[in-house]
């Protein structure tokens, strides 16, 4: 894993880890040397995290959900917590596909609070690297955003997947952004060269049976060249 988030993150990044649940990505990003802002709303995560990694100076805990505007939301809690969700649509989806098995169950919901990744950029300067995954919220977490980041991932998953494509169409809206995607855990980029938003949603289109992943985009300014 650290092998792979090399190519994105350097002694001295910035990362928003977005659902940083129990830290999972948050000890690779911080081993790499980046300063790391874990946003995570689950007081159970949370406190996990805060037990691992409040020593380190270069972690920061935002207890909060992101959304596409600051106020409350409700959230949607799973009996196995890295699939809590504060989206209900994909919630319905997920579970008609039986994706995660008939042991999970989401047995209750709390009231968390939301704030924006403009928000956050505000307060913490702007990330070069954001990792978003958040259980089929991810497009409302972009919305929160005005401003192209210079890399980020989002998770897919085939069920939702005109979620994933209404965040690439946002993200292309803020300017010029290039794609790949990894599939599952491998923690390798799928194609070869980086490509443009049409090319990766037909990728997304072919997807089939409970495929899933993460969507990387990295934004190129005025430069079109694509990144290899």
């Amino acid at each position: 894993m650290q092998r792979f988030y090399s190519q994105f993150i350097k002694k001295g990044t910035l990362v928003f880890d977005v659902g940083a649940n129990i830290g999972n990505r948050t000890e690779t990003f911080l081993n790499l040397g980046a300063t790391v802002i874990a946003i995570e709303p689950q007081p159970y995560c949370a406190d996990i995290l805060i037990q691992k990694y409040s020593s380190n100076e270069n972690f920061t805990i935002v207890q909060k959900a992101l959304g596409n505007c600051a106020g409350k939301s409700k959230m949607w809690i799973n009996s196995a917590h890295v699939i809590s969700s504060l989206s209900e649509e994909w919630i319905k989806r997920t579970t008609s596909t039986n994706r995660f098995g008939t042991g999970q169950q989401y047995y209750t919901s709390c009231n968390v609070e939301v704030t924006t990744l403009d928000n956050l950029i505000q307060q913490f300067g702007k990330p070069d690297f954001c990792k978003i995954d958040v259980e089929g919220f991810e497009f409302e977490v972009l919305q929160g955003l005005s401003q192209p980041i210079k890399t980020l991932s989002f998770e897919y998953t085939r069920e939702y997947s005109e979620a994933s494509e209404n965040c690439i169409n946002h993200l292309v809206n803020m300017g010029n952004y290039r794609f790949n995607y990894s599939s599952g855990e491998s923690m390798r980029l799928k194609l070869r060269n980086w490509v443009d938003a049409q090319t990766i949603c037909n990728c997304i289109k072919s997807f089939s049976g409970l495929e899933w992943g993460d969507i990387y985009a990295c934004y190129k300014g005025e430069d079109s060249n694509e990144r290899t």
